[in-house]
């Protein structure tokens, strides 16, 4: 017998994606021999729920860049250059992702630059891309690795991911 699991608790699980905001206590942004992040990433729609309804999907686009001006908040407290951006997969709701990095002990690869990126989109995903032309004060590049993909930042706060 084929049995679909019934998903409990999503009204709750959207309503919390609106109004619930992360501290981002665990980070350390004031010590400056422990303030660095080695692209650091984190991810808003771990259960892939937008993969298939971009209905379902919007809801972490917008946490997401809710939090991204939140984390460009807190990164101007860092006493080090810095890097912040956000990278959309064209059908993997799973795999978005907003990204800080800054100068670290780990690798030598500061400042992270992406090249061979255009103006042009290369979404296939109709709504995702009417989404992003919606954003205001983001600078949009487009690529396409395994899928096609959008990367997002801001001119002014810290160093942009791409030549600009």
């Amino acid at each position: 017998m084929n049995k679909i699991k019934k998903h409990r608790g999503l009204r709750r699980y959207y309503k919390n994606l609106k109004v619930k905001n992360s501290n981002w206590s665990g980070l350390n942004f004031d010590t400056p021999e422990h303030a660095w992040f080695d692209l650091w990433h984190t991810h808003f729609d771990w259960r892939g729920y937008g993969n298939n309804s971009f209905k379902k999907r919007k809801p972490h686009l917008d946490k997401l860049f809710r939090h991204f001006d939140l984390l460009e908040e807190k990164a101007k407290y860092l006493q080090t250059d810095y890097q912040i951006w956000a990278t959309l997969i064209d059908f993997d709701s799973y795999n978005d992702a907003l990204f800080l990095h800054t100068p670290n002990p780990n690798h030598n690869n500061f400042p992270w630059i992406m090249k061979d990126l255009s103006k042009t989109t290369t979404l296939s995903n109709k709504e995702l891309d009417h989404y992003i032309d919606g954003l205001i004060g983001y600078e949009k590049r487009y690529g396409r690795a395994d899928e096609a993909f959008c990367v997002l930042f801001k001119k002014n706060p810290g160093i942009p991911v791409v030549p600009i």
